[in-house]
């Protein structure tokens, strides 16, 4: 019995820009697996090449060295509407089309492989993310920003997607807002069956979102962990060093809660 092959694989990935490299210095570049079904949190300090490592998904960044394969096939060799067709990206811009209705702008990907989406499907992507069928024809210029990422949601799930690669999506939404998307995007990747990548800077957010959290620094892959492992002290200095954050507001916040020695 021969083992499934991962959805997603990086096979010793570089990406140079001129004298620098993005992603992987040394040698072997950035090699590692990601299953089907699985959600996972590529987590590091800004400049540690976890967006240029992301990008080389969907082709926006080509690498340098190594090769990226999606089921499989090299993604550079598939024809970028289906490439596109089966990855749903959601970025940390939104990137909303600003003359474009929500209902165009969420049809904007399976329009360009040439099928339009009917009004239902619409509101069944809008219903999806938890807005109301009536903002298809509302323009991205009157929803909230919590609400403009709802609809980039939506349209990265347009196509029917197998994966769903996010960047930094939550990172300018109050924390509130980002608290509740990032429960209803788990959510849709366990009711739609998704593999999920997400690009993240918070460790909190990767603790309690993600089933794997993988850790790079200056452009190479330092950690590959389980929250619970990271929890538990695993996964090196670098991974440890941004895992300490969320613990020690964890403990500060339990402090303050705790009644003072000899108060009421």
């Amino acid at each position: 019995m021969h083992d499934t092959p991962p959805l997603l694989r990086f096979d010793g990935v570089t990406c140079r820009f001129g004298d620098v490299t993005a992603v992987g210095p040394g040698e072997g570049g950035v090699s590692c697996d990601i299953a089907y079904g699985s959600f996972v949190a590529l987590v590091g300090a800004s400049g540690s090449g976890k967006s240029t490592l992301l990008k080389t998904v969907n082709t926006l960044v080509e690498p340098t060295g190594g090769r990226v394969l999606f089921g499989g096939e090299d993604v550079t060799q598939l024809k970028p509407a289906r490439l596109r067709r089966r990855v749903g990206y959601v970025f940390q811009g939104i990137g909303l089309f600003p003359h474009f209705s929500v209902a165009e702008n969420i049809a904007i990907g399976p329009r360009l492989a040439g099928e339009k989406l009917p009004p239902e499907r619409i509101a069944e992507l809008l219903a999806l993310v938890e807005l109301d069928p009536g903002y298809a024809t509302r323009m991205p210029d009157e929803l909230s920003g919590g609400q403009r990422q709802r609809v980039g949601v939506a349209r990265a799930l347009a196509g029917g997607p197998e994966l769903l690669i996010m960047d930094e999506p939550f990172g300018a939404l109050d924390p509130v807002t980002r608290d509740a998307l990032g429960r209803k995007v788990r959510e849709l990747h366990e009711t739609l069956g998704l593999t999920t990548v997400m690009v993240t800077h918070d460790m909190a957010e990767a603790l309690l979102l993600a089933d794997r959290v993988l850790v790079m620094d200056k452009g190479a892959l330092v950690a590959d962990e389980s929250p619970r492992a990271l929890l538990a002290g695993e996964g090196g200095p670098v991974a440890q060093r941004l895992a300490s954050v969320p613990r020690e507001q964890a403990e500060r916040l339990a402090a303050m809660e705790t009644p003072a020695e000899g108060g009421a």
